[in-house]
Order: C-alpha cells, then structure tokens, then sequence
C-alpha cells in the first residue's frame, strides 16, 4: 500500500497563501472584539493583531512588491499575479485594521475609563499639569530628540523601521516653509506618561508620549511658526537574504544582513487620519511608495506599544492566572532518569510544567555519570537556564554540543548574543547544514551506567523556552527507546559532522525522508477506503500549504478516507468541496494560549500510527529545513493523544472557526457553555 495517490486534476483548487494568513489574523482580531473575553486580555489581542500585521508587511508584502519591481509576472499557485495579490491583500488590510481601531477607540479605551484608565491629552490639563508636563519634557525628553527638515540642504530623513513619528510644516518668518519630522523617542521612554500626581495603577490618568511632545514643538523649533503635527509610521522590508554557499563566516554575513535589515525598502505607509494631502505626499514620495501602500489610523498608532497597559494592576481584567501542573510522572520524589528508563513520558503544555526539560538538562550538566549532551537551539528566553547548565555542563567536564540556528527570523540578534557566549563557554556550536534551517527540538543526554552508555532524549514541537512554554501549546516526548535514541544520534552526527544517513529507522527526517513517508501514510489509509476499510486521517499542525500534501489528501478524500485537519493558521487546502474533498474538514483553534502542537495521526488499519514534531506541512517545513517527527511508539500515550487530545480539539466549540467549502471560517459557538478545549485541559489534563 506505499503507492502514492493519484494526484487531482491540475485545475485542483488552492487558497492563496497571503490571503488564507489574512483570515488567521482576522481570527486573532476576533478574540479582541469577542465581549467574553477579559478586557486587557482584548488589548492583548489587539495588539497581537497588529505585530501579527506588522511582521507580514516587512515580510511577504515586501515580497510581493519585490516581485513587482522586477517586473515578475509568476502566477501564484491559485493564478493571482504579484499586482493582483497586492490589491487583495489591501482589500482585506485596510477594513481590518479599521475594525481593530473601531474596538479600540469605540470599546476598550471607554471601558478602561470606566475601571480608572483614563487616557488624555495635553489640552485637558489644567495649568498645573501643564507646567509640570511642559517640565518633564524640557528636563527628560527635549535632550532626546532631533528634529529633522527636508530642503535643499537638509534631504529626506531615513525613517526607521515600525517608528512612530510626527511631520509638520514648519514656517520661517520671511515665508520659507518645509517639511519637518520629529521621531517620538519610543526606545528610550515609555509610550504613556502618569500624569502628576498618577501612577501606573489605577486610578489613573496617562497621556501619550507624542501628545506631550506635540504640545512643546515650538521648543524645538524656535521663531518658527510650527504647523498641525500629524503621526505617520513606516514599515521596511524585513527579510534576510543570506547565500550560505557564499558565506566563509555566517555569523559575521548575518551580522552584515541584519544591519541592512535597518535600512530596508519601505513597503507601507502609516499616516494619521485626515493628515493634508500635501504631507502625504511628501512622506510618499520621500519614501517612494504608491499611493495603495499608504493607510490611513483612526485613533492611536503604533497599538502594539499600547501593550504597557497590560502590566496595570487590574487582576480583574486579565485572565485568571495559571499555573501549569507538574506532569505526574516527574514529581519531585522521582529520579527523573529512573522515570525515563523505564517508560516513555509525554508533556503537555503549558498545562503541565516545562520544568521537567530544564531540570533534564540542569541535572544532566552536573551529573557525574553523563558524559556528553547534544541540542538543538531555534528560539530561547533571554536569561535561558537551559544556556547557563550547558555552560556548566562544559565546567563539569562534559562534551557538550549545540546545533544553533542564527536564521531564526526576528530572533537572529539574540541568537548571535548567546551563541558567542555558549562559544566562548567551551561549548561546541555548529550553525547547522548549509542552506537548511534547523528546526528541530531535540536534547540528547548520554550517561554511563556501569559498562553501558544510555542515551535519553527529548523530543519536542516547541522550543527550548521556558518563557514562550507558558502560552504555547506544545508536546514533549522523554525516551529511551534504543530505536529512536540510535536515529536521533544519527540527526546530530548529519548536523556536526559531514555524515549523510540512508535513512533513519523510526524518526521521520526532513527534508531527507519524512515528506515521502507523509504521502505514503497518506497513501495507506486512501487504499484502506478504497478497499473497504475505514481509512482516517487526523493531522493537527500550524499551517498547510504543500501542494503534494495537499493533493495526497484530496485524493485520499476522494477514495473515501475520512480526513480532519486541525490547523492554526494558513491553510491552502480547500474543504468540503464536492467531488474534491467532500470528506476533508478543517478547524482553527484560536484561544488563550497560541495553538504550535504538531500531531500527525493515521488510523493504518487498526494499528495507528502517531506522530509529533516540529514539521509544519509547508514547503519550508519539508524542503529547506532539518525537521523531526518522533512516532508514539507507547500504546497507553497513542491512545490518549487520539482520545483525549485530539478528541478535545475536535469536540470543541467555544474557540474552534470551522472553514467553509467558500474558503471563509465560521465560528461554532452558540453558547456560552459550549466546550472550551483550553478550558478543559486547564481543569483536568485527563
């Protein structure tokens, strides 16, 4: 049965990559203006909406206009040109963000007045607030800043990336007027300033940095007439392009990167509403944009900063805290390794604690009996204790490795921060395979226990950070099992050394083997149905896009396999259609915390097969990175990933949007009481 399907006919249907990432956010901006939800824990959406925003237009919009300045005329999988994927996106943009300013300015802003918050501007202090404003601004901000002109002499200002600003028209006495642009010192100072006599805790009255500087312009500019200030905001291409292959240092190449990052192509333009025309104009062609990459704000700008609310004293408008459980099998009486030697251990977070992982590396460094630990870094905390007990692991005596991914996007600075220190620790670091990203989660400790060496190992779909693991869900495997353990040293000797494996036992390994095993699982469970027999496909993953995943799957529909897929975010596949996927459904879980568990669950005859890992079914997932799925090979933990995890998912309602065979999401709550799988999870991790 490892016949691949026959693949659909080429007129096969797909959604847009771009536009299917719209709707996921579309769904993030739905918990902001979902009344049900907490109001803070609105803001928090609100403001993840807009970063959400932000890092698409420094990445795929720059892209796009990329691709449009080259005079590139590529159809898009789904037959859109570059021109024609720019204006749907700006179609769904421009309503969007104007629905997300409306619930900021109409709903939370209001309704935090009414608990204390209260946000002001300059004209509604009295004289003495005024002069007190007007005094911290001459004594903490007015150092700060650099107004900046534009003329014959002065030319346009670089405009740094995501900086909130304010431009005006400047007058000198004789008549001379210019453009000129003041950078609100975001960097340096916080967006909201307590009023005298207020603080941070309610009740409160705040006023916004720009408006205080707004109000003391003329300081600036002295026997000018200073004009109306206006805010505007500019978002620059983001995306590294990093050639490996010509790369003697990729360090010191990324380093280089990343300081042009700071001047890239500007891809969009903010300005305030009802800024003149010729002001816009100025920024727009100073920043050589069209006028479709200009957006007018309603309200505040720059809403991702408004995130300092958040730290308000207000337990009531928050969630209420949690604190993850300790998983069963690890309490604090058992020895941790005694535990791994004799049975697998899978963790569920953040329901249940990521201490266990830090404390397996923690313990590992300063156990004499272990001899050598390997790992993998995409993503870590700051102040990582995972980086200071590999240091003290390299102290102890220990050969300790760590595979280091430098090109994890909007991470690189940090990353480069802490692979220097591990270097200079005596840590062993490799930067992985050229032109591969590594993204795999995998931690490897081996232990010598009287003639034996004994490999333990930890297997993730998230990353080594105990911060992101609080609001992330996402699995973690503990095992000894010699099968998986022996293929696991064979991914670390391909990223250490100059090693390149036939083939891995149990592990499924991208971008080597594992997209080939997918479709032959795939495969399997469309010729069960096609036999007679009951073929079940349940995958649950971030996102969709590959075109032969997705073809494998319509097929499998099409021979009669049932298909559920759980995907957070872009999904290309298009189900329910008639004669395509009629027997295909798919599900985005938008919550509390951010759904990053990848499951892959196949029913194979009565004999399921179960997954997980680090994989996305993505083009980048399965071809350009190093990815691992690890198979559940514990009857007991296959079980209840199926019955109990999965099931949740499917059973859920409150936070579930079900796709439409139109390509639209519908959510499935009708009440209130309808169940809520983070909820669920939260009382009883079953």
């Amino acid at each position: 049965m490892s016949e691949l399907p026959r693949v659909p006919p080429p007129d096969a249907p797909y959604v847009n990559r771009e536009l299917s990432w719209l709707q996921f956010n579309a769904r993030v901006l739905g918990e902001a203006l979902d009344e049900s939800n907490p109001l803070l824990e609105r803001l928090r959406f609100l403001t993840i909406f807009h970063t959400n925003l932000d890092e698409f237009f420094m990445v795929r919009v720059s892209g796009i206009q990329q691709q449009i300045a080259a005079g590139v005329e590529v159809l898009s999988i789904d037959g859109r040109s570059p021109r024609m994927q720019l204006e749907a996106i700006f179609a769904q943009v421009i309503p969007a963000v104007e629905t997300a300013q409306r619930c900021l300015i109409e709903e939370i802003l209001p309704r935090l007045e009414r608990q204390g918050i209260e946000l002001v501007h300059y004209a509604q202090l009295n004289d003495a607030q005024r002069r007190w404003a007007d005094d911290l601004f001459n004594r903490k901000i007015y150092p700060i800043l650099t107004p900046l002109a534009v003329g014959p002499t002065h030319p346009f200002p670089f405009i740094s990336n995501l900086s909130l600003n304010l431009a005006m028209m400047v007058a000198a006495p004789d008549g001379e007027s210019r453009l000129a642009r003041v950078k609100i010192p975001l960097a340096n100072l916080p967006r909201l300033v307590p009023v005298v006599g207020s603080s941070m805790h309610p009740p409160a009255r705040l006023m916004f940095l720009e408006d205080l500087i707004a109000a003391n312009l003329g300081t600036l500019f002295p026997g000018m007439l200073v004009g109306t200030p206006w805010q505007f905001r500019v978002t620059r291409d983001a995306d590294l392009e990093i050639r490996e292959d010509e790369a003697d240092d990729l360090m010191s190449t990324l380093q280089q990167e990343l300081r042009k990052r700071r001047f890239g192509q500007a891809v969009r333009l903010e300005v305030q509403h009802d800024t003149p025309p010729p002001i816009i104009e100025a920024l727009r062609r100073g920043l050589s944009l069209s006028h479709t990459d200009v957006i007018q704000i309603q309200g505040p700008m720059a809403v991702p900063r408004l995130s300092e609310l958040l730290s308000l004293d207000l337990p009531e408008l928050k969630y209420r805290p949690y604190v993850p459980r300790r998983p069963a099998p690890f309490d604090k009486e058992a020895d941790l390794y005694d535990v791994m030697r004799t049975r697998d251990v899978l963790i569920h977070h953040p329901f249940e604690s990521f201490d266990p992982v830090v404390e397996f590396i923690q313990r590992s460094a300063r156990d004499p009996r272990v001899v050598a630990i390997k790992q993998t870094l995409y993503r870590t905390s700051g102040d990582s204790p995972i980086i200071r007990a590999l240091e003290e692991a390299v102290e102890d005596g220990k050969q300790v490795a760590a595979v280091v991914e430098l090109k994890a996007r909007f991470d690189e600075e940090n990353n480069i921060v802490w692979a220097r220190r591990l270097e200079e620790a005596g840590v062993h670091v490799i930067y992985g395979v050229p032109g591969l990203k590594t993204h795999s989660k995998l931690a490897m400790v081996v232990r010598r226990e009287g003639e034996e060496l004994v490999r333990y190992c930890h297997i993730g779909t998230g990353n080594y950070n105990p911060t992101t693991a609080r609001i992330y869900t996402d699995l973690g495997l503990f095992t000894t099992h010699p099968g998986i353990t022996g293929d696991v040293v064979d991914v670390f000797n391909r990223l250490t050394g100059f090693a390149r494996p036939d083939g891995y036992e149990h592990l499924l390994v991208a971008p080597c083997h594992m997209k080939q095993h997918l479709l032959e699982l795939i495969a399997w469970e469309a010729e069960a149905a096609r036999s007679g027999e009951p073929g079940h496909i349940l995958l649950k993953c971030n996102a969709i896009t590959h075109p032969e995943l997705i073809d494998a799957l319509y097929a499998a529909s099409q021979a009669g396999a049932r298909v559920d897929l759980l995907v957070r975010g872009i999904c290309r596949l298009i189900p329910g259609k008639a004669g395509l996927s009629e027997r295909i459904s798919v599900r985005s879980v938008v919550g509390r915390f951010l759904e990053h568990t990848r499951v892959y669950w196949f029913q194979h005859g009565g004999d399921p097969k179960a997954y997980i890992g680090s994989a996305d079914l993505m083009e980048r997932n399965l071809d350009r990175r190093v990815e691992v799925l690890a198979p559940i090979v514990d009857p007991g933990i296959a079980r209840w990933l199926r019955q109990v995890l999965l099931q949740r998912y499917l059973d859920d309602r409150a936070r579930t949007h079900m796709m439409q065979p139109d390509t639209s999401y519908v959510r499935l709550r009708t009440s209130a009481d309808d169940p809520d799988v983070h909820a669920q999870f939260m009382q009883d991790p079953a």
